[in-house]
Parts: C-alpha cells; structure tokens; sequence
C-alpha cells in the first residue's frame, strides 16, 4: 500500500445529470460487528481518499475520479477546504476511522472538488461497486460533513451556470434543446420560460445544430445538437442569460 499523508484528504462531489434530475455520486459504507455481525454503521459518502506521499493535490482528486468513474479528462473544479476540528467526531465516523483507517488523523482536513460527468459513461472500477447516484434533493444518511460539502458544491455549480456554459459537460455529446433546458431547470430548481430559453440558447453561436433528430427518454425524436468548446473559446463575450 502506498503511504498517506494522514491529515489531508481530496472529496470530490460527481454530478450527473439523467435528462430529469441533476444527481450525486455516493459510496455505501457499511461496517459490522466481527464477531455479532450486528450492522453497526450503514450510510453513503462521497468519493475520496488521502493525498499519496509526493502526490499533488490536483493529482489526487484526479485519481479519485478516475477510480471511481473510470473517466479521465472531465470537468473538475476545487471549490472549498474542509478543516474545522470537529468534522470527523461524530461516534459513528470515528467507529468507522478506529477501525478501518487507524492510521487517519483525528483532525483531517479535505480539499474538496465538484466534478460534472456524462453519468452514462460512468463506470466505477470493481473495488468500489458499491456506487449509486441519488438524486440532489433526495440524499440518503450521509457521513462525515459531506452532506455540506454536497449543498457547497451546488450552490458553487449554480452560481457558475450563470457566467459559463458548464452544464453542457453534464449532457451526450448530442441533445436537444428539451434535454437543454431539463438540464439548467434541475440545476438551478426552478422551470424556465420554453419560448424564451429557446430563443438565448439560438443566440450563442456554441450551441451547433445538426442535420439530424435526436430522442431523448420518452420524448419524440427533435432535433439534435452539439456544444462546440472552440466556438465558445472564440466568443467568450456571449453570455447565457436567462429570464423567468
């Protein structure tokens, strides 16, 4: 096993998005009594792990993401650095460190990243098949504080929707404006004006359309398109405002 530097750890939030709900990717953590097998411990975390010795700090929640969702090269931001004290005290989580990871500092602070992914390419590797996506507002018992480091991490992703295009690193390659505006709704939490989405999206020359149809769920094929990160690099000035 590789060395650890015992009081600095990388969470990453993972977003993903199922043409309906902006969801999270969380991680089972089950612990039970060895000789009783009683459950002791039954909730979900977000994806993380400590820093390797001689590691960067970008490096790790790099290799986080590509444990757990088997992608490279997608959308990773640093938001916010986890430290208070008592972060890890509650009895539950410091059942869960006494007896799994007794080497862990008692006080760890944790760099924490959100990350935004196609979640239809995702594939967790075998040693961690315990991954769910959940809904944002239907989360489950979480551990931790990363039930704060989740509601950070959205209000970090709606305030960004609103100066850059990054909702579109949540969608295939190809969509429709339905699956467009499904997606900014379920971000931001509230329903847009169709005519008037429509008519801002026509405006910004990154969204390309295409010479095709697209079917998205259960919706009648309509037609499809593309975000082009070169176009958006050469008109950065255009802005994605919306009115509702």
């Amino acid at each position: 096993m590789e060395a650890i530097i015992s009081n600095i750890s990388v969470d990453c939030v993972i977003f993903g998005f199922d043409n309906n709900t902006l969801q999270v990717l969380l991680t089972k953590r089950e612990l039970k009594d060895r000789e009783t097998g009683e459950l002791l411990i039954a909730d979900y975390t977000l994806q993380g792990h400590h820093i390797l010795v001689g590691e960067n700090i970008d490096d790790a929640a790099k290799r986080v993401l590509k444990d757990k969702t088997g992608l490279e090269n997608i959308y990773l931001e640093q938001f916010q650095t986890f430290g208070d004290i008592n972060r890890l005290r509650r009895p539950k989580d410091q059942l869960w460190l006494k007896t799994m990871y007794p080497m862990v500092s008692d006080h760890v602070v944790s760099v924490c990243y959100y990350s935004l992914v196609d979640s239809t390419k995702v594939n967790p590797d075998l040693q961690h098949p315990y991954s769910s996506w959940f809904p944002v507002d239907q989360l489950p018992e979480l551990g931790f504080d990363h039930e704060e480091m989740i509601s950070m991490a959205l209000e970090y992703l709606r305030n960004k929707l609103w100066r850059e295009p990054v909702g579109f690193e949540l969608l295939p390659d190809k969509f429709t404006l339905s699956q467009l505006q499904s997606l900014y709704e379920a971000i931001l939490n509230t329903e847009i004006d169709r005519r008037n989405f429509w008519k801002k999206v026509s405006q910004m020359k990154f969204v390309i359309p295409l010479d095709e149809k697209h079917k998205a769920g259960s919706r009648k094929k309509a037609q499809a398109f593309i975000f082009s990160k070169d176009v958006y690099e050469r008109t950065r000035k255009d802005k994605l405002t919306l009115s509702y």
